[in-house]
């Protein structure tokens, strides 16, 4: 199938069927495509956490506003973002750029300091808001790869990021919750939107040509 027949496939299901489990080489797939993709020069300033403990999907759901969904997933996948920048996580990333691509180590020294210079002259609460909309690119791709794979998703906001947080030690990590990926696959019986048509706003109306 196309990346398109596949998109159309897919919708936020309601409702999973907890016996079915989604392989490890499936979910590789979902959480390369996630790691794949780009971020704001390259800092990837994020990290996937991946939940498939049943007592800790238990105690995630106080606050959910789909506990169910959350309960019945398969795997839930954490997106958490840095909560700031720091001279030293930028070093950190460039030093395994320059590693990797076998290049002398402070090869990208003057873009870095401009990073330095213009994160640091920022709040901590303004570098959270740029690193949390890194995620949901990440999080797109999971979908679409989840989709290829005939993986149901259902991305999620609705939740206690509080409650989560505190439940995954994020706030030890230098994290914070953004947005969650539910996975698995559809309960065909109690999930009700899968019966309905998809609706989209139509072409001629979300596209805006000048």
């Amino acid at each position: 199938m196309s990346l398109i027949e596949d998109l159309n496939w897919r919708h936020a299901v309601k409702a999973y069927d907890p016996t079915k489990k989604v392989s490890q080489e499936d979910l590789y797939k979902i959480l390369e495509a996630a790691r794949l993709a780009p971020t704001s020069s390259g800092l990837q300033p994020f990290k996937i956490i991946v939940v498939e403990n049943q007592e800790l999907k238990e105690k995630m759901v106080a606050g959910a506003l789909n506990p169910e969904v959350m309960r019945d997933s398969s795997h839930v996948l954490v997106f958490a973002a840095w909560d700031s920048y720091s001279n030293e996580k930028i070093d950190k990333v460039y030093d395994h750029h320059t590693d990797v691509r076998d290049l002398a180590k402070g090869r990208f020294n003057s873009y870095t300091d401009m990073l330095k210079k213009l994160y640091g002259s920022q709040t901590p609460a303004e570098h959270f808001a740029h690193t949390a909309r890194q995620t949901y690119i990440a999080l797109g791709l999971a979908m679409a790869q989840a989709a290829e794979s005939k993986i149901d998703s259902t991305p999620a906001e609705g939740f206690s990021n509080a409650v989560v947080d505190e439940i995954l030690n994020l706030k030890e990590l230098g994290l914070k919750s953004v947005s969650l990926l539910y996975l698995g696959y559809r309960d065909a019986e109690k999930d009700w939107l899968s019966t309905m048509k998809k609706v989209r706003v139509p072409m001629e109306d979300f596209i805006i040509t000048k």
